[in-house]
């Protein structure tokens, strides 16, 4: 890539552990787009799924004796060789479990990830089940001794919590106490030897990155002095948009962005940004190392929200403004980069796909499957309309139901009644396209009856309901709603997102559970379909399995 930089600055860009490893962040790739396409020097760098490669590679040598599992057959493993010198054995030390499921998972590991990167796999599910929670037993075992529980969904650390400030200062301060460590204290120095990076982004989406994020920047501010750190991503807006526009932590970050990256960034490089358009760059992202039988191309249509009239609404409590891309841009956009790229899948990545996109892309196909979110309208009522999307590619859509209480629907200011969700479930059933349904439960309208009638709903529609999500409500502490209500702290923690409350109705959250547990989950119906749902990559993995079923047989 023939690039110059403005002023001679150029971003490290990365995508911190962890998070899925299925697939690129679409994010980074977003800048990258903006950013290169203006002459700045760009490197983009998905660590989340470096990094949880090298951990499984280190953790497989060690239980196998030396032999390595993580690898690519076809290049450089991501492997024990990228840890400081000692450090890979330190996952030996005691608390990592070696029991004969351990000791299986490492053998099998190099064939488990082989076959999550073919499409044989999706097609049988209990060999898929057997393959990703394997995996997961490494990784898990390999960030034990550190007093990490990790998975391939989450991170968590029984000594720092990521929704305290003072804990991700200390992740900073003691960089090797984080799991990842001894590798990134290896290829950090690699890749900033690689070009002249005056700055170093952090994408910032998720709780679950925020530590090791920390520990990251905490080992570059040691090593690296006068490069400059800025934070942004998902996570990051909401702490400044949450706690006031601010940068949060001055000890550590030079700049903090709150929403899209594109203008601000090519500020800080030296490059005003002209306003035009930008299409994903993914160039630096490694396509065939995703836990996936091909690339999954991620696109972003809009930012924010079309709809916008949700109680409880994070885009609302936030101030983010609905930002679409034309459908003709987006369309072009899709055709494009499914030439560049030749995806297995497309993963539209906005809150809502809007009725006018879904529209778009049913008279201009991408050229490859794709799914995304959906809000239930009129257009999933018309049997004909869900036949085009089916026609046009669209494998699965995920739709945010909530309830099968039309009570609980009208106070949440969903925008549809039950009887049009029931024919958009069914009409999209007929036409092949399968379903990731989300249910929410403890919110301040629902009673216990109401959450009765959400299971009659589901039982009455589940030969249409694919997949299930459930979920128990969480307070948005920044939101007005909050106001109304009497709450508490709900995390310990100054950068909590989220506040306790006393539910009006008396359905308290340990009630919810309980019912979700002893009452809701034990229904057959509603249990053989939370059977399908792929462990740790849920939805990611779903429209994979989906197409698996069908034999790949879409365009």
């Amino acid at each position: 890539m023939n690039q110059k930089t403005g002023q001679g600055k150029g971003l490290l860009l990365i995508h911190p552990p962890a998070a899925k490893i299925c697939e690129a962040p679409g994010g980074p790739a977003r800048l990258a787009g903006a950013l290169r396409r203006r002459g700045i020097l760009c490197r983009l760098w998905d660590a989340n799924l470096e990094g949880q490669l090298a951990l499984l590679d280190a953790e497989a040598r060690i239980v196998n004796g030396g032999f390595a599992g993580a690898g690519r057959a076809e290049g450089p493993p991501a492997s024990g060789a990228h840890f400081a010198e000692g450090e890979a054995e330190r996952m030996a030390l005691p608390g990592t479990a070696t029991g004969t499921w351990t000791r299986g998972a490492a053998r099998r590991l190099a064939g488990h990830l082989a076959a999550l990167r073919s499409w044989g796999l999706y097609g049988a599910p209990d060999r898929y089940r057997r393959a990703v929670t394997d995996v997961n037993r490494l990784l898990m075992t390999a960030a034990k001794p550190y007093g990490v529980r990790l998975s391939l969904a989450d991170y968590e650390d029984r000594r720092l919590s990521p929704v305290k400030s003072a804990d991700l200062l200390s992740a900073a301060a003691a960089p090797e106490a984080n799991p990842f460590h001894a590798w990134f204290a290896v290829r950090l120095p690699e890749l900033l030897a690689e070009g002249p990076f005056s700055h170093v982004g952090f994408s910032l989406n998720y709780l679950s990155q925020a530590l090791t994020s920390f520990a990251m920047i905490g080992f570059l501010k040691r090593k690296h002095p006068r490069l400059r750190i800025v934070l942004g991503g998902g996570l990051v807006t909401s702490w400044m948009r949450g706690l006031g526009r601010r940068n949060l932590f001055p000890e550590l970050a030079d700049d903090m962005i709150a929403g899209p990256g594109e203008i601000p960034l090519s500020a800080l490089l030296g490059t005003p940004h002209d306003g035009g358009d930008d299409r994903p760059d993914l160039d630096g992202f490694p396509p065939d190392d995703y836990l996936a039988p091909g690339m999954i191309l991620p696109y972003s249509a809009s930012g924010g929200c079309w709809w916008r009239r949700c109680s409880f609404c994070p885009e609302q409590a936030e101030g983010n403004p609905y930002r679409p891309l034309p459908p003709d841009r987006v369309t072009a956009d899709l055709r494009d980069l499914v030439r560049r790229w030749q995806p297995a899948l497309i993963h539209l990545l906005d809150n809502a796909l809007s009725p006018a996109l879904l529209k778009a892309l049913t008279l201009s196909p991408p050229g490859a499957p794709w799914y995304g979110f959906a809000r239930i309208t009129a257009e999933l009522a018309d049997r004909e309309f869900c036949r085009r999307l089916r026609a046009a590619g669209c494998v699965m859509l995920k739709l945010g139901l909530e309830s099968g209480d039309q009570g609980v629907l009208d106070a949440l200011g969903k925008g549809f009644p039950l009887a049009l969700a029931a024919a958009a479930l069914e009409n999209l059933r007929e036409a092949g396209i399968a379903t990731y349904v989300y249910l929410l439960f403890g919110t301040p309208a629902e009673t216990p009856a109401a959450a009765r009638r959400t299971l009659n709903f589901t039982v009455a529609h589940g030969e249409a309901i694919g997949f299930l999500n459930l979920a128990i409500f969480n307070l948005p502490a920044c939101g007005s709603e909050a106001a109304q209500l009497t709450t508490g702290e709900f995390y310990p923690g100054d950068l909590s997102l989220y506040r306790s409350f006393t539910h009006p109705r008396g359905w308290q959250r340990g009630a919810v559970r309980r019912f979700l547990e002893t009452e809701f989950k034990k229904d057959p119906t509603v249990a053989a379909i939370l059977r399908r749902d792929p462990p740790f990559f849920t939805s990611n993995h779903a429209p994979l399995l989906a197409l698996a079923g069908r034999g790949r047989a879409f365009l």
